[in-house]
């Protein structure tokens, strides 16, 4: 494009603008000074040999790991009057406050703190358990109606109903009208079974036994929503269902497990003759402890044979 173009182009702009007065402007072309050109050309090697020393220097380190407990209970209070009531309230909750900030916006440390805690709660929700991992534990897989975790995700009323071949494993390889059956599904954290499996499932196998049930054959439902619990227990004829499986996750907890227990599931099971037990992980109820009181809570439901609203606590 020529001079001519150019300055046929700035003034048309500067009429849009409502410049009426225009002047006969000239392009300057800026040329480098030849005296300059070699302190210019060492300055720029020089900043490139100290970039790089800086790059090697950085590579020998790391960025600190944002889950140590320091930055979970990170205080970012400036200048408190008294820091120390600050730190005993982070202690005792693990809710973000006393966080800080920088004008309007969140303090760097608790602005990667955030964003941490999202992509860990984003993962567990789409990751999968490995099939290896359930035969290892020995545990029958069996899937419901949603084709993959996707489809999981956008139609929930799939995940309520079992498929026709997860039907069939269950006709075929578990027990038949068992006193309490017990299910695990991943739902909508694998985290919250892969973390807490080990921890509650054994203690309470063994206590249904010690307490003499009957106890069925246990198995893992993949992409399970809790009605299914309904539709497997009416198949088996149990008189307890207990589905043990992944909760919504949390900022900055991922690891959250619920258990639901209901007497005598079938179709017509709506969700007041549901009983639930949440909040199941190591900062919350310990799994160990969670099984004595699934156990428990066994007990009464075939004792008064009711769960729910009627169950007489």
């Amino acid at each position: 494009m020529d001079e001519q173009s150019i300055q046929s182009i700035v003034k048309s702009v500067l009429r849009e603008l409502g410049e009426t007065n225009l002047p006969e402007g000239k392009i300057m072309t800026i040329k480098p000074d030849e005296t300059d050109s070699a302190p210019a050309a060492l300055s720029a090697e020089k900043i490139n040999t100290d970039a790089n020393a800086q790059t090697e220097t950085d590579s020998k380190e790391s960025l600190e790991d944002l889950s140590l407990d320091k930055f979970i209970r990170w205080n970012g209070i400036r200048n408190a009057h008294n820091a120390s009531i600050n730190d005993d309230m982070i202690s005792q909750t693990g809710a973000r406050v006393c966080q800080g900030r920088a004008g309007p916006r969140p303090r760097t440390i608790s602005l990667l703190r955030f964003l941490a805690d999202h992509s860990r709660s984003k993962d567990t929700v789409i990751k999968e358990i490995d099939s290896e991992w359930l035969v290892e534990r020995n545990l029958l897989e069996v899937t419901s109606r949603s084709s993959d975790k996707s489809e999981y995700l956008t139609r929930p009323d799939l995940g309520r109903q079992l498929s026709d071949e997860g039907k069939k494993l269950v006709l075929e390889k578990c027990k038949k009208s068992p006193q309490v059956q017990v299910i695990i599904s991943d739902g909508l954290s694998t985290d919250a079974v892969t973390s807490n499996y080990d921890e509650i499932l054994p203690p309470l196998l063994k206590g249904l036994e010690n307490a003499g049930f009957d106890v069925g054959t246990p198995f893992f439902l993949r992409y399970g929503r809790v009605k299914a619990q309904d539709e497997v227990g009416y198949m088996l004829q149990a008189e307890v269902n207990l589905l043990l499986i992944g909760e919504r996750p949390g900022l900055g907890q991922s690891e959250s497990l619920s258990c639901y227990c209901v007497y005598k599931p079938s179709p017509e099971t709506v969700e007041s003759d549901r009983m639930v037990i949440s909040n199941i992980h190591k900062s919350g109820t310990p799994p160990v402890e969670a099984a004595a009181v699934i156990v428990d809570l066994t007990k009464k439901m075939l004792e008064q044979k009711a769960s729910g609203l009627n169950l007489k606590r």
